[in-house]
């Protein structure tokens, strides 16, 4: 008897460790699997998800036709031409208002033989007609060796007296008392006459002077 409970003793102690380890062996292979690496595994993304997956940069190529990026040309201005009418206007306007500030005067001048004053009619600005009138005058008076640099007129209105101021050039070969007689009478009686006979002029009569000194003729 004692027999069998040694052999059944030793028995059913294995057979219970037996089925001991046959229960304990599943978690202990779970904790063993537990403890080994667990294997990468890949996402693979869902076509929902390439959004969130930042796309690369495409380049954009301006486009030529885009009428932001070019800059506006702007349009050619157009030149306005003059018209020709107005200035003939203008011009015919311009000839009457002259024609109208004349006043016609006769320009005394000496004759060939220095006998006489021939009277010349001429038209003259109105506003300086005693001016216009002795420079006319003065024009023929000049020769080559008695040339006139200038001249200047002063009225009196009160006494009606005009002053002729004559001055030489400064490389003329004569002098004013060195004139002949025929020559004085072409230059002072001209302009004498001429001063003293137009009543538009309202002078009575002329003294002459050069450079501001009476001439003794």
């Amino acid at each position: 008897m004692n027999r069998l409970k040694n052999y059944f003793i030793p028995l059913i102690g294995g057979v219970f460790i037996l089925s001991l380890s046959s229960c304990t062996s599943p978690p202990t292979v779970e904790s063993d699997n537990a403890n080994l690496p667990t294997p990468a595994t890949t996402n693979t993304p869902l076509p929902n998800q390439l959004d969130s997956t930042p796309a690369p940069v495409e380049s954009q190529t301006p486009v030529a036709s885009q009428p932001d990026s070019i800059p506006a040309t702007p349009a050619p201005v157009q030149q306005q031409k003059p018209v020709t009418s107005q200035p003939f206007a203008t011009g015919a306007k311009t000839t009457t208002a002259q024609a109208q500030n004349t006043i016609s005067l006769n320009i005394y001048q000496a004759d060939s033989q220095c006998q006489t004053l021939v009277p010349e009619k001429i038209a003259v600005p109105a506003g300086s007609s005693v001016d216009a009138a002795v420079g006319k005058v003065l024009e023929k008076a000049s020769s080559g060796d008695f040339d006139l640099a200038g001249y200047r007129v002063n009225v009196n209105s009160k006494s009606g007296v005009a002053t002729v101021d004559l001055r030489l050039a400064p490389n003329a070969q004569r002098q004013f008392l060195s004139l002949s007689t025929c020559e004085q009478f072409a230059l002072f009686g001209s302009l004498r006459k001429t001063l003293v006979d137009n009543a538009q002029l309202k002078i009575k009569d002329v003294r002459f002077t050069e450079q501001g000194q009476d001439l003794e003729l």
